[in-house]
C-alpha cells in the first residue's frame, strides 16, 4: 500500500498562484501513474491532471489545460501540481492518487488505489 500526503493548499487571490507537493512512501514510485484530482462542496471528485511513472506524458482536464502543470521528481517520490492565473471556480480539496497497477496516464478515479487525505485550496478576495 502507498501512503500519500498532501501540502501546499491555502488561500490565494484570483490569479494568483499555488504549488502543490504529494510525498509518496511504499512500492516503486516511479513505475506507477500519478495523478491530482478535486472535488468541491456539493459536486463530485474530477479529473485535473495525470503524468505517466517515467514522466514522459501529461494529461490534464479541459478546465485547466495551460494553467495548471503537473510534474514529478522520481529520486524524491513526490508529485506536484503548479497551478497558475487560479480563479474562483478552482475552488476545492485537492487529492493527489496513485495508480500503483499503471505506469501510463490515467484519467479515471477507479484506475488509481491509493488516496492522499486532500488539501484545502480556496480562491478569494
Amino acid at each position: 500500500q502507498v501512503q500519500l500526503v498532501e501540502s501546499g493548499g491555502g488561500l490565494v487571490q484570483p490569479g494568483g498562484s499555488l504549488r502543490l507537493s504529494c510525498a509518496a512512501s511504499g512500492g516503486t514510485f516511479s513505475r506507477y501513474a500519478m495523478g491530482w484530482f478535486r472535488q468541491a462542496p456539493g459536486k463530485e471528485r474530477e479529473f485535473v491532471a495525470t503524468i505517466s511513472g517515467s514522466a514522459m506524458t501529461t494529461s490534464y482536464a479541459g478546465l485547466v489545460q495551460g494553467r495548471f502543470t503537473i510534474s514529478r521528481d522520481n529520486a524524491k517520490s513526490s508529485v506536484y501540481l503548479q497551478m497558475n492565473s487560479l480563479r474562483p471556480a478552482d475552488t476545492a480539496v485537492y487529492y493527489c492518487a496513485a495508480a500503483t497497477e499503471n505506469t501510463n496516464v490515467q484519467i479515471t478515479a477507479s484506475d488509481y488505489d491509493s488516496w492522499g487525505q486532500g488539501t484545502q485550496v480556496t480562491v478569494s478576495s
